[in-house]
């Protein structure tokens, strides 16, 4: 794969299943150069073979399909070029589709009532003055914010509190009922303002400074989760609960006010409105021990009682999306030794493993026996199959225009042992052809999270420049288990660095077509840190890029958003543990000619961490460079405008190039033409 072929890349939704088991509905988008975008539709894929996939929308951007419980009616977000996602409804069985939201700022997530009349769905909401809603005032004139809390930004999202998430119910309009008509003169001057509106009054369930999320029904329609930090003392910790407030509106009750700290996720009620489930982790008496902690799966009965875990917090890492299946069970998914299994999971305690890998699913919708399933593996970034009778059918080939442009590289799965006995799972990506390969060792973000044996763009791109690409989890990355996860707090750069390194030393001795003697290092976020500290204790590497790094624990506390919490609990909270294991700290041992890339706009590891390093490395007389991109934030390489992404990529090959050149990827002579 080469960076032009970006818009190849097709990525497919969760599921959504239609109730009469024959088909799901999944979205699939793929950046877009022309746009400079990510552009998509929905498409319906019938569960019979015989029948092919086609696209059954026109948006510019169409995500997050949802049937009615009665399966008359599609919900979806759409989003214009220049606009928020909304919400949409279209007949199930094809028609125009029509928007029920205007909401300022968009909606993000919804879910349907049980009676198909009614959705739920949550949506920021802008306090006067701020996010355009004043004319002629723009962000540069907005009124100063008076910060006193820890918990005032996120990255991507900017400042919160003043636009905090709160939750909606509108009425869906009857499938084939005669559209609304704007009234104009007369009748526009008689009814007022809001009778201009084309879309269905939303009546709005919260309110306050606090963000509202994950929203969802009781069966019996008269209550709606979701999940908040609504108690005392919310902004000193990670804590958040699951509440419940009248669907007609009302007041807010808290189902678990006195459970242990806990980050709830995610909450749904079973088939059978008896049970109701929801992923949590602990943290700690304190609420903020966040380090290695796996997300467990709970159960409780709906009318009150003690919650149950279902899962094996130690070894299991469950996450969502949430999806009910039978009378009394859960879809969930668990992330494990590089993959995403799926999992069923009954209110007793039964569990099922139903996908797993070399797979990494993305999400299921269960109708009866039949679960549908979208997911990734080496050769596809998003499929949908089907699991039937007990057997797996894949039903659609999204991949297939890649493929015709692209060799995709099947990635060899590796273990390596250190000198202490600890095994080093990962993955190689090896070019065509015999070699000798320059290998580029690539470390993983998180750290708490985990390469997959999936389908990775940079691997691939990489690997079709002529490179050996090397992917391990080391101590510290999440699938292994929590002790494995969380063997590096308070110690980083101590077991990580000695796993990467065991991890390229096996490797290169494993695989005769790499090249010992031309390796080069990169990673970003937790991989930038890693690779910043590496390189001011090894010398062995032709070169590095330190991308969106967490470089100075000290600064970081200061201007991160995650700042006030994650520095102190992973390396510790005094400036000598900090220091201990900073790469600032270690910056004049640096001798490796060294790429700094940063986004201007990311919040979770500020552009002054880069600006810092690249400072402090220029003035030592290091060979640098700092690659700077404006508008972007910590999700350049995953969500980054198109033509950003496909910049960055051709600014890392040149960086090869020029210190780590491969057959394939050579610097350029001074004139001559470009691609």
């Amino acid at each position: 794969m080469k960076a032009e072929q970006l818009p190849l890349l097709n990525s497919v939704s969760a599921p959504a299943a239609h109730p009469d088991g024959t088909r799901a509905v999944v979205s699939v988008t793929r950046p877009d150069f022309d746009a400079d975008a990510y552009v998509g539709q929905l498409w319906s894929v019938p569960f019979d073979p015989a029948i092919p996939p086609r696209r059954i929308t026109r948006g510019f951007r169409d995500t997050a399909p949802a049937f009615s419980p009665d399966g008359t009616v599609l919900a979806f977000l759409r989003a214009t070029p220049d606009g928020k996602p909304q919400l949409h409804v279209v007949e199930a069985d094809g028609g125009e589709p029509q928007a029920i939201t205007e909401q300022k700022l968009g909606v993000s997530d919804f879910s349907w009532a049980p009676d198909s009349h009614r959705i739920v769905f949550s949506s920021r909401v802008p306090e006067e003055g701020r996010y355009g809603t004043v004319d002629g005032v723009g962000p540069g004139s907005e009124d100063p914010r008076l910060i006193t809390d820890n918990q005032y930004r996120l990255n991507g999202l900017g400042y919160t509190a003043d636009k905090p998430a709160q939750l909606f119910v509108v009425d869906v309009p009857e499938p084939g009922a005669e559209p609304p008509v704007a009234p104009v003169g007369r009748a526009a001057k008689a009814l007022g303002p809001e009778a201009a509106s084309l879309v269905p009054r939303a009546m709005q369930l919260t309110s306050g400074d606090i963000d509202h999320t994950s929203p969802s029904f009781s069966r019996n329609g008269e209550s709606v989760y979701f999940v908040a930090s609504l108690h005392e003392g919310h902004d000193a910790d990670l804590a958040s609960g699951i509440y419940r407030v009248p669907a007609a509106g009302g007041d807010i009750t808290a189902l678990r006010p006195d459970a242990a700290p806990q980050s709830v996720l995610e909450v749904c009620e079973s088939v059978d409105g008896e049970w109701l489930f929801f992923t949590a982790q602990d943290l700690g008496d304190d609420g903020l021990d966040f380090v290695a902690r796996n997300t467990a799966l709970y159960v409780m009965p709906v009318r009150g009682g003690k919650a149950t875990m279902l899962s094996d917090v130690e070894n299991q890492d469950v996450g969502g999306p949430l999806e009910t299946v039978g009378a009394d069970g859960v879809l969930a998914l668990n992330t494990t030794r590089g993959n995403v299994q799926l999992i069923r999971w009954t209110a007793d305690g039964g569990t099922e493993v139903l996908v797993e890998g070399p797979r990494v699913v993305i999400g299921a919708s269960a109708v009866r026996d039949i679960v549908s399933v979208s997911f990734g593996d080496a050769f596809s970034n998003g499929e949908l199959g089907v699991l039937e009778n007990g057997e797996f059918r894949v039903l659609t080939d999204f991949a297939r225009a890649l493929r015709g442009k692209a060799a995709i590289l099947e990635p060899h799965e590796f273990t390596a042992t250190g000198p202490d006995g600890y095994p080093v799972h990962g993955w190689a990506v090896l070019p065509e052809g015999p070699g000798p390969h320059p290998v580029l060792l690539t470390i993983h973000g998180g750290p708490f999270a985990q390469y997959t044996g999936a389908f990775f763009d940079e691997a691939q791109v990489y690997a079709e420049a002529g490179y050996a690409v090397l992917m391990c989890n080391p101590r510290g990355s999440a699938g292994y288990g929590q002790a494995h996860g969380g063997a590096i707090k308070e110690k980083m750069g101590t077991v990580d660095m000695a796993d990467v390194l065991t991890f390229l030393d096996g490797a290169v001795e494993a695989f005769p077509a790499m090249d010992k003697e031309s390796i080069g290092i990169m990673g970003g976020s937790y991989g930038g840190y890693l690779t910043a500290w590496v390189i001011g204790h090894e010398h062995r590497f032709k070169a590095a890029i330190v991308e969106r790094g967490f470089l100075d624990p000290v600064s970081f506390a200061g201007s991160s958003d995650i700042g006030w919490f994650f520095g102190g609990q992973y390396t510790g909270g005094s400036l000598e543990q900090m220091a201990a294991q900073s790469p600032m700290a270690v910056v004049t041992a640096v001798r490796t000619p060294t790429l700094v890339v940063h986004s201007e706009n990311d919040l979770r590891c500020p552009v002054e961490q880069g600006q810092r390093y690249f400072a402090a490395l220029k003035a030592q007389g290091v060979e640098t460079a700092l690659l700077l991109f404006p508008g972007e934030d910590h999700e350049l390489s995953r969500s980054g405008t198109p033509h950003h992404r496909r910049q960055r990529f051709e600014q890392i090959l040149a960086w090869w190039a020029r210190h780590l050149p491969s057959a394939a990827n050579r610097p350029r002579e001074a004139g001559s033409a470009t691609d």
